[in-house]
């Protein structure tokens, strides 16, 4: 068997990466999260794989195609790019198990809070999930790294409040994605 040996900072696209402005598709629309280049430059530099992993159900419920989101990750990949840091993967889920069109409307172990986007990212990037970080803001990203493993699970509140469950499912709780490194020895 293959040792394990990388380490990853997985994060959740909309609300950690991006501004959730609700089933976002186009590049007019997409706006970053202040510190998010800064955040990501230092944990790239510290060897860390960046990996988004996404619930998309607007694919799902038919409000955009598998081809605009595809064009959009492109878009933001290469905006990282700029800034000189690579996006190792992204990992989305167009399913949802109760408002999708038929081809979508499944339960499925690839929507958070089940870890299957997580588990395939470990799989593919040879990675040490005892050596790594999810960044959510929702209760289910942590639930997802939760069953995952993943060692540090880090909610972020992005403007937003979290019930007791979303917060005690964290092994950390910061206002701001600026404030992930103060926390985190790299």
């Amino acid at each position: 068997m293959t040792e394990l040996q990388n380490k990853a900072l997985f994060l959740d696209r909309d609300g950690v990466v991006n501004v959730d402005h609700g089933y976002v598709y186009q590049s007019e629309e997409f706006e970053f999260i202040d510190g998010i280049f800064s955040t990501c430059k230092k944990f790239y530099d510290a060897g860390y794989k960046i990996i988004v992993v996404t619930n998309q159900s607007g694919i799902g419920r038919g409000y955009y195609t598998e081809a605009d989101f595809l064009a959009l990750t492109q878009w933001m990949k290469t905006q990282f790019s700029n800034h000189n840091i690579e996006i190792a993967d992204v990992y989305f889920c167009p399913h949802h198990p109760k408002k999708a069109l038929p081809e979508y409307l499944k339960q499925c172990d690839c929507r958070k809070p089940a870890p299957g986007m997580l588990l395939q990212g470990i799989k593919e990037h040879n990675i040490d999930p005892k050596h790594c970080i999810m960044v959510g803001d929702k209760l289910s990203d942590m639930q997802a790294a939760k069953k995952a493993h993943i060692a540090t699970r880090v909610l972020v509140r992005s403007g937003q409040s979290f019930d007791e469950n979303a917060k005690q499912s964290a092994d950390l709780v910061i206002d701001s994605i600026n404030d992930l490194p103060a926390f985190i020895t790299l």
